[in-house]
């Protein structure tokens, strides 16, 4: 159940959007293992100056204005390092094949969360622990 949140220029074309968007949720199914039509996202269109990076760069790594946030919460603590490390891969990857997005512009943070901090309507904790 994993709420993802893309974060990118308000310039960007809907065609880009919808490519970002498909090549996350593909990572997430085939890759994280997360089930079939759990697929929350939103997006958020920014001013380039409302996109905060290190022009000069961090970890060896230099950004444009076309850097893409990608922040992904989701249920299941404990997705091995090497799980993450594939779906990173991925993400980047694809989105440079599919779209020319530079690898280095697309930025990720995972968030594990625990089942019980979820409610997906009706007010009700679905995965509520089992008394």
């Amino acid at each position: 159940m994993p709420l993802v949140r893309i974060n990118l220029s308000r310039t960007t074309s809907p065609k880009l959007r919808q490519t970002v968007s498909d090549v996350v949720y593909d990572a997430m199914i085939t890759v994280a293992k997360v089930p079939a039509d759990d697929k929350f996202q939103i997006f958020t269109g920014h001013a380039a100056d409302e996109l905060v990076f290190p022009k000069q760069g961090y970890l060896g790594i230099n950004y444009t204005d076309g850097i893409i946030f990608i922040q992904v919460t989701w249920r299941n603590a404990g997705r091995s390092t090497e799980v993450k490390k594939a779906f990173y891969r991925k993400i980047a990857d694809d989105l440079h094949t599919k779209a020319d997005v530079r690898k280095q512009d697309v930025f990720i943070s995972l968030v594990d969360v625990l089942p019980e901090n979820w409610s997906f309507g009706n007010g009700e904790m679905q995965y509520a622990p089992k008394q």
